[in-house]
């Protein structure tokens, strides 16, 4: 089993055990502020009802995004996380 694959099974039963669905959801990422990064993340939460906050860094090398977005179950929430996993230079926290 892959190390991503482990992740998201681990995370998928951690979710399960901690949270009741359908619930609101928070993801947190950062991304650099010298590509598109930040249009690619909000184009995957396009059309969701999520609402996006993003606060630059001090240094402005750097923008911190979070989403906010009632999903249906735990599946729902690695969906999301493996769409935006692609996007390069992402971190998600």
């Amino acid at each position: 089993m892959s190390d991503k694959n482990a992740f998201y099974s681990k995370l998928k039963g951690q979710l399960e055990d901690t949270t009741k669905f359908p619930a609101d959801y928070m993801y947190k990422f950062i991304v650099p502020t010298d590509e598109n990064q930040l249009e690619e993340v909000q184009n995957v939460f396009d059309n969701t009802g999520a609402v996006i906050t993003t606060k630059n860094s001090k240094t402005g090398k750097y923008i911190s995004i979070t989403s906010v977005l009632k999903l249906q179950s735990a599946d729902g929430v690695i969906m999301y996380y493996k769409k935006v996993e692609k996007i390069k230079g992402i971190i998600s926290l």
